[in-house]
């Protein structure tokens, strides 16, 4: 009776296993589908990456769990240069999120060193000089933001970084309600000729600004 029982369990059992060609991650995100994000509570910017990831993931063919990542703040659209606390908190929120699902990240922010201060110790850096020369990285995750009435729309990409081809995408909205009383007082900085340039909604409460007219 146990010879007959083994070759028909056996079949069951393989039949379960994940086979290669349904890719590494669809297992891994597979409990985890489109985010509703006007169903979101205040201050969820992850919940709108994890939607974010689940679109990129999806429709993602040539990256693989060998295949080096990297993630950059995601920039303004108007000008493509411009950052502030949501697209810094963007990439942040997707190095968790890739990395959860098996991606290999390249932090390349990382000095290589711990800087010891006395204030704290650093490992972090967004001065280029105290970081490698060359990394490791196949593709970037990034992407613009629009900011809108009544809230901010994202656009997400994975792109090839040498090929510069586009292997993934992802869109979602960010309600104002979500962003909360951030969103009035975001802070757009951007850099020129090692400058910092602050934008016209930060000097308009600044009693040193003044006023340029024609």
């Amino acid at each position: 009776m146990k010879k007959w029982l083994i070759p028909l369990i056996l079949p069951a059992l393989l039949s379960c296993e994940t086979t290669p060609d349904e890719g590494f991650y669809q297992t891994t995100h597979i409990e985890k589908g489109e985010i509703d994000s006007y169903q979101l509570p205040r201050h969820a910017i992850n919940d709108v990456v994890k939607g974010l990831a689940y679109q990129m993931l999806t429709s993602s063919s040539f990256v693989n769990a060998k295949t080096p990542v990297a993630v950059a703040s995601f920039v303004d659209l108007k000008d493509l240069e411009t950052t502030n606390w949501l697209g810094n908190q963007l990439a942040e929120s997707f190095v968790h999120e890739l990395q959860r699902h098996g991606l290999v990240v390249i932090d390349f922010k990382t000095t290589g060193h711990i800087r010891v201060t006395k204030k704290g110790d650093y490992v972090f850096s967004r001065d280029w000089q105290e970081l490698p020369e060359r990394q490791i990285i196949d593709y970037v995750v990034s992407g613009t933001m629009v900011e809108q009435e009544d809230g901010v729309l994202v656009n997400a990409r994975m792109i090839g970084i040498q090929s510069k081809v586009v292997v993934a995408t992802a869109q979602s909205f960010i309600p104002a309600w979500v962003l909360g009383d951030e969103m009035n007082h975001s802070e757009k900085v951007k850099m020129k000729d090692g400058m910092i340039i602050r934008d016209n909604t930060m000097l308009h409460n600044d009693e040193r600004a003044v006023i340029i007219q024609n």
